[in-house]
């Protein structure tokens, strides 16, 4: 384990823990307080998180990681499961139970994980979040979009990811690093997803009235449509959830809105 600092003084840890489908998944510790756990989304990875940890980690126990074979990640040497992962990053951690904070894909793994394991979730924090059970409608974008991973073709997955989810583009907040981000774990993501196990029977969909964790959904203004229709079902199905817009954000809300984003969040999960 590697210990340093983050821009705030806080104390960070660093660690490669062991990951159920083999390899090494790479973690990050910081802060005090109740437990929160951020997941990032497909093709991206823990950067996604960089402008709001230092201010979540001055009131929590911030643990952020790169999913399987992605950045600092090694990749799988078998099928792996990213419920599963998440699992084992808390028991590395030794943490009984924590807040998920998830977006995209990771809002979709912190819902099979609680819907798996309720007694391990304090609270959820989905952000753009997808869920498993969906069907995505067809348009020309999204069927680019599944030939571009179907052919394994990583310049032209990075190229759309940044058209269709970052559509507020490269000189908007984040720019930079959204596109360094995924240009750079575009080929890891297509490797990686050859390994990821699929659990067709997986429904999150039809079982949000089981959800009992406080929730809070939140999405960008300029994200894709269908986040915002889902993240309606997400209000409507889970007991209790709260909804929240956030002006001038694509999908990658961390980014470019770090400030009213981290509001939201440390409102939600004090």
């Amino acid at each position: 384990m590697r210990s340093n600092g983050n821009a705030t003084g806080t104390p960070t840890h660093e660690v490669l823990l062991p990951a159920p489908g083999g390899g090494r998944l790479w973690a990050e510790r910081s802060g005090t307080g109740t437990p929160v756990v951020l997941l990032h989304g497909a093709g991206m990875d823990s950067r996604l998180w960089d402008a709001i940890v230092p201010e979540l980690a001055r009131h929590h126990d911030v643990i952020r990681y790169d999913a399987c074979g992605l950045a600092r990640s090694t990749p799988p040497d078998r099928m792996f499961c990213d419920v599963e992962d998440l699992g084992a990053v808390l028991d590395h951690f030794g943490l009984h139970a924590a807040a998920l904070v998830g977006l995209s894909m990771g809002g979709e793994t912190a819902l099979d994980f609680v819907l798996a394991h309720p007694e391990r979730v304090s609270a959820l924090g989905l952000v753009g979040a997808s869920f498993s059970g969906h069907t995505w409608p067809r348009d020309a974008q999204s069927s680019a979009y599944a030939a571009a991973r179907r052919e394994q073709d990583a310049a032209t997955l990075a190229e759309l990811e940044l058209s269709i989810w970052a559509s507020m583009g490269r000189t908007a907040p984040g720019g930079e690093l959204i596109e360094a981000m995924v240009t750079q774990n575009a080929h890891l993501r297509i490797a990686g997803e050859q390994q990821l196990a699929y659990f067709p029977d997986r429904d999150a969909e039809a079982r949000l009235d089981e959800i009992a964790a406080p929730t809070l959904v939140i999405h960008g203004d300029r994200d894709h449509p269908e986040i915002g229709e889902i993240a309606e079902r997400l209000v409507a199905g889970i007991p209790g959830a709260r909804g929240r817009l956030i002006a001038d954000a694509d999908h990658y809300l961390p980014l470019r809105t770090p400030g009213p984003l981290t509001e939201l969040l440390l409102a939600h999960l004090a």
